[in-house]
């Protein structure tokens, strides 16, 4: 079964982060047009819902690789802002395991010291070298 499979999809496009993002917005657009069965709008969201799965599942299907590519091109750098934010904020959490982070009062720069070391730190500011303690 797993090899018919790969036969089938051999040539064409598959899933990528476009694809990701449309079958998303679709699902989100079903469960709350379940919500709202009894107006009008639970019906639009459903529709809504069901046409972007059909196009997800088309793009996904397709043997158009270079126009499928460059649709996910024009997605990633429409997005590129925020994904960036969210990259940079998860990079933050997981450095506050280690580090302590600090921002220079002078001119905003974010300065990481080690944990550890002791409870009144002297941070000199790597960009304006303004100097200023924090306690921990």
């Amino acid at each position: 079964m797993k090899d018919k499979l790969n036969k089938f999809m051999q040539g064409r496009y598959g899933v990528d982060q476009f694809a990701r993002f449309t079958l998303g917005v679709a699902l989100f657009c079903i469960v709350i047009g379940s919500f709202l069965r009894t107006g009008i709008a639970g019906e639009i969201l459903d529709m809504l819902g069901f046409i972007l799965i059909i196009y997800t599942y088309y793009r996904i299907l397709s043997r158009n690789v270079s126009a499928r590519y460059g649709e996910n091109q024009k997605y990633l750098g429409y997005t590129q802002n925020i994904r960036n934010r969210f990259d940079k904020e998860k990079n933050m959490m997981q450095q506050r395991k280690t580090h302590h982070i600090y921002t220079c009062p002078g001119c905003g720069q974010k300065i990481r010291i080690p944990r550890g070391k002791g409870q009144k730190v002297e941070i000199d500011c790597p960009k304006c070298h303004q100097k200023f303690i924090k306690r921990r």
